[in-house]
């Protein structure tokens, strides 16, 4: 079955073009042109990944992005300006999984939505019946949930592989290009996002993030969880 893109963006000739080359890949592709349709469509029907700009008329993309992260766990792609860091930071803070900075090669584009997709397909079928319990922290595989101290919390996808990926050996440390290797089956990229992602993850599941115990950072060399 063919995974099912919503697409949105308000300029007209980059829509005609990326839906002609997702359709090329054998998506199926729905698109919304302001945010506040793609927060309707993103939370009343089902989608495999979600491509949203960060300019967009009646409600920004970083908004939409907030809503829809709330109540689905989809992967979500930002497509920012060129050069816009803070623009980028914010999506990721409010749960977005990756970026692209206009304008962008739609070959390396198409590449981030393949892995994103496989690796979502391969983490669920490889933790199939699996329940983890790190210190206060319950991972259920089955369900893609977690609690932390018998209390649920709401994970992006990224949050969740980093989390899953940590816990799969308690103490070890990762490197953060391991880190973006797992998220996206590749280990060259922008390693600011990773730790934009271990900052919001931290928010989650930490008794006090500005201390933290149990996502602790190894000087010069990455991350480890422990069972704190």
């Amino acid at each position: 079955m063919s995974a099912r893109i919503l697409l949105v963006d308000d300029e007209a000739p980059l829509v005609q073009a990326l839906t002609y080359a997702l359709e090329r890949e054998r998506f199926e592709v729905d698109v919304a042109t302001n945010g506040a349709d793609a927060v309707d469509a993103a939370l009343s029907q089902a989608f495999d990944l979600i491509l949203l700009d960060v300019m967009l008329p009646k409600l920004s993309g970083t908004e939409a992005c907030r809503q829809i992260r709330a109540r689905s766990d989809v992967p979500i792609v930002m497509l920012t300006a060129r050069d816009a860091e803070r623009e980028i930071v914010e999506g990721l803070d409010v749960g977005a999984d990756d970026y692209v900075t206009k304008p962008f090669s739609v070959a390396e584009l198409i590449g981030r939505i393949h892995s994103l997709l496989r690796r979502r397909a391969i983490d669920r079928t490889a933790n199939e019946n699996l329940v983890r319990a790190v210190g206060g922290i319950t991972i259920d595989y089955v369900n893609d949930t977690v609690t932390v101290d018998g209390k649920p919390v709401i994970l992006t996808p990224s949050e969740f592989k980093i989390l899953v990926l940590l816990a799969s050996a308690p103490g070890v440390t990762w490197s953060r290009r391991q880190i973006l290797h797992h998220l996206w089956g590749s280990s060259h990229g922008d390693e600011h996002v990773c730790e934009v992602h271990i900052s919001t993850l931290r928010r989650k599941i930490e008794r006090n993030p500005s201390t933290p115990e149990r996502l602790v950072t190894i000087r010069g060399t990455g991350y480890s969880l422990l069972a704190a």
